[in-house]
């Protein structure tokens, strides 16, 4: 691989946002590595549709609810790439309903994959990119974590928590040239919210739809300009969904 070609690490790439966040990326010129939980085959479906775009990319298998492995992906890339650009924290995963109905294990498992596994990858980045003394790191948080919502305490919870992460990191790594910002959705048409009630949704948002994966993935791009003036910052892409 040429010197020059940036490099990405994009969590949940096998599908919806995280896909469409590789391929942005790799459309801008990035080699991507895409990581997956139970989905090889999805996730080499992305890795080829980048190869595609001419630039390298692979799939890792990474639970980030575990601290090693998120180390171990972290130095995957570096053996392979030897350096690391963009860190996209993507994966996560939810588990809604009535916080007098939630469960010990639906708090944890939430936080662990949404808040700690984020923790864990821009901890093991920010070394890294302290040392190139350039880099970006991008959280996919959540208009939930801006504003709550009924039945997510532990996913807004997650995302609050993610968004203070992403300001801490700004303001601890401006100093060696790394940004760490934070992209929120709102209704975004993926399988997570495929089983809701569309035309409701489409009625309480202002510019008249749902999201779409490809929304998300031009903020992360902005985000991810090398040249950018933007850290510490949360940009909602949600249609206007809370004016």
């Amino acid at each position: 691989m040429p010197e020059h070609i940036n490099t990405a690490l994009v969590t949940g790439g096998s599908r919806g946002i995280g896909k469409a966040c590789a391929l942005a990326l790799a459309k801008a010129g990035y080699a991507v590595a895409v990581t997956y939980v139970s989905k090889p085959d999805a996730a080499q479906e992305t890795v080829e549709a980048i190869k595609a775009l001419g630039t390298p990319a692979m799939a890792i298998a990474l639970d980030v609810a575990e601290a090693a492995q998120c180390q171990a992906a972290l130095d995957l890339v570096m053996q392979e790439w030897g350096r690391l650009d963009v860190l996209v924290n993507n994966a996560g995963l939810t588990k809604d309903t009535l916080i007098v109905r939630m469960s010990d294990d639906d708090w944890q498992r939430v936080i662990q994959a949404n808040l700690s596994g984020a923790f864990y990858l821009c901890r093991g980045a920010a070394k890294i990119m302290m040392k190139q003394r350039a880099g970006r790191i991008i959280n996919i948080a959540s208009v939930s974590g801006l504003y709550g919502n009924a039945g997510q305490a532990n996913y807004a919870a997650s995302k609050a928590g993610l968004i203070g992460l992403t300001k801490t990191l700004a303001k601890e790594l401006a100093a060696r040239g790394v940004r760490a910002n934070a992209v929120a959705p709102g209704f975004i048409a993926t399988d997570m919210t495929a089983n809701l009630p569309q035309d409701k949704i489409q009625e309480a948002i202002p510019l008249g739809r749902l999201g779409t994966p490809e929304d998300i993935a031009k903020a992360v791009v902005y985000l991810a300009d090398p040249d950018g003036y933007v850290t510490g910052q949360v940009i909602e892409v949600s249609g206007g969904l809370l004016l």
